[in-house]
């Protein structure tokens, strides 16, 4: 089996000579599929989290020469692993040259192929295509017609070529018979409409495809594939039965189950290094943080759960946040910066579009959820860094232990609760933002006791501090554009009420 064509190979002669043989597609596929299982090679480059669950029963699906439906919520890598496979094809495959259908050059498809067969004999001219070209894909679109995907009868052509409209040669063949020898996906198949779904019904199980009043029996080499979401979601339609029957294999897909992978899936896809003068760094618990959010999406009575929380999410707020700290370092001239908890805020746009909210999260409104969703995420983290805040102390055991749990927040909440406050602009100097955070008793300590040596970033993790304490209601926080101050608890409860105040004398002078 040749690897690559030689540029020798131009003729059917030179091919039946190189020893080439003619496999069906899906028998290619298996053959390819085991040797790389026998090399131990990696078979899908860029997938994570499905090692032990979808990979395995895709590879059983394609070592049975399956046609396979991926069902899956949004932004699960259903298409990515669809595109996937046309990796175990061989990297090039000879046919008849210009054959729009992909023509075997020992078993021509189309009516061109064969005559040219015929014609030439073995001086008939071969052309290789690569395996990228033989991968064919389709949104299913409500607009999509039979003559998109199968094909239909071109008046025009018939026209010009002076061919009566009964001759083979005036169709124009559709999607499904250009990947002949290939592999054909259809993403979102239940938009597809039944009626158009029922054309497909031929190609899954005779493989072949009937044109209009042609009575077309063409034995189509085609692998077909399919992504879906599950129909107790997709409400525009549902993939009708007779279908579904066709289909040998449907795999689930699914999230993924812990941070670790979310954050790998995150970090390779996202555009964090930009090559440019500013080096923006983001600290490892920054990064969880971003993948804790979408876990808290997934697990909130605000989202909607059939709709999913799609891994784009955590990608586009991971750039979101990275763009944030390299404003501020360009803002301040700057060649370096650190991504800060204000940057994560700076992150609610890109959640607001990717969340489908229930009812309830609909009257909170869609950037209250968001920062909702945040604030929950670094409550969750913080607990894998430093003592849970609220943990209530056991009377039984260890004394001193107890107390230090109790006391380790005490100098941080007793500088505020003497009238301290921490002013924290969004844009703050690297320089400004340090000082004013090594202002706070016990802060400092707190961080350093527990990760001297092993942090670069001792400020952004101070500031992660007092935005977990805020969390765990144990410090007042204020938002005001684009500036953040922590202070006493007690003390913006009552700033708080005092505005509320302020506001009601106010409403009385307008009467």
């Amino acid at each position: 089996m040749l690897a690559a064509p030689h540029a020798s190979i131009t003729t059917l002669a030179q091919l039946k000579d190189s020893g080439w043989v003619s496999r069906p597609v899906k028998e290619e596929l298996r053959e390819n599929l085991i040797r790389k299982i026998r090399l131990k090679e990696h078979l899908f480059p860029g997938i994570y989290g499905y090692d032990t669950s979808v990979i395995p029963q895709l590879k059983h699906a394609i070592l049975a020469r399956h046609d396979i439906l991926l069902l899956g919520l949004r932004g699960q890598a259903k298409t990515r692993l669809l595109r996937s496979i046309v990796n175990f094809l061989d990297e090039y495959m000879p046919i008849i040259q210009g054959s729009e259908l992909n023509d075997d050059p020992y078993n021509p498809l189309s009516i061109y192929g064969g005559n040219l067969l015929s014609e030439m004999g073995d001086q008939t001219p071969i052309e290789w295509v690569h395996r990228s070209k033989r991968y064919v894909e389709k949104l299913a679109t409500p607009d999509t017609t039979v003559a998109d995907l199968i094909g239909d009868i071109d008046p025009i052509k018939a026209a010009t070529r002076k061919l009566d409209l009964s001759s083979e040669q005036v169709i124009h063949f559709g999607l499904v018979p250009r990947s002949n020898r290939g592999l054909f996906a259809i993403n979102e198949l239940p938009d597809l409409q039944p009626r158009i779904q029922v054309a497909l019904l031929n190609i899954m199980q005779e493989r072949d495809i009937q044109i209009r009043g042609f009575n077309l029996r063409f034995p189509l080499d085609v692998a077909l594939v399919f992504s879906a979401n599950p129909e107790d979601y997709t409400n525009r339609g549902n993939i009708i039965t007779p279908l579904k029957d066709r289909i040998d294999a449907q795999i689930i897909t699914h999230y993924p189950k812990d941070l670790e992978t979310g954050m790998r899936i995150t970090e390779q896809e996202a555009w964090i290094s930009r090559n440019i003068e500013v080096d923006v760094k983001v600290p490892y618990f920054m990064k969880q943080l971003i993948e804790q959010i979408a876990f808290e999406a997934r697990a909130s009575e605000y989202v909607d759960q059939k709709s999913g929380v799609s891994a784009r999410m955590t990608i586009t707020a991971m750039e979101n946040m990275v763009s944030a700290a390299e404003n501020r370092a360009i803002l301040n001239g700057e060649s370096s910066s650190v991504v800060r908890i204000a940057d994560l805020y700076h992150a609610v746009p890109a959640l607001t579009g990717k969340l489908e909210l229930v009812y309830e999260g609909e009257q909170e409104g869609a950037a209250h959820v968001a920062k909702h969703l945040i604030g929950k995420a670094v409550a969750s983290i913080f607990k894998t860094y430093f003592p849970d805040p609220q943990k209530k102390t056991k009377t039984t055991g260890s004394k001193k232990q107890s107390k230090e749990q109790e006391d380790v927040y005490a100098p941080i909440i007793q500088w505020f609760s003497r009238g301290g406050a921490v002013e924290l602009p969004d844009v703050l100097s690297n320089q400004e933002y340090a000082q004013r955070l090594s202002k706070v008793d016990g802060l400092k300590d707190l961080v350093m006791a527990r990760f001297a040596g092993n942090t670069d970033e001792p400020y952004v993790m101070m500031d992660f501090v007092l935005e977990a304490l805020h969390q765990h209601s144990m410090l007042g926080k204020t938002d005001l554009d684009e500036v953040r101050t922590f202070n006493d608890m007690l003390g913006s409860m009552l700033t708080n009420l005092s505005f509320d105040q302020d506001d009601d004398l106010f409403d009385e002078e307008d009467q």
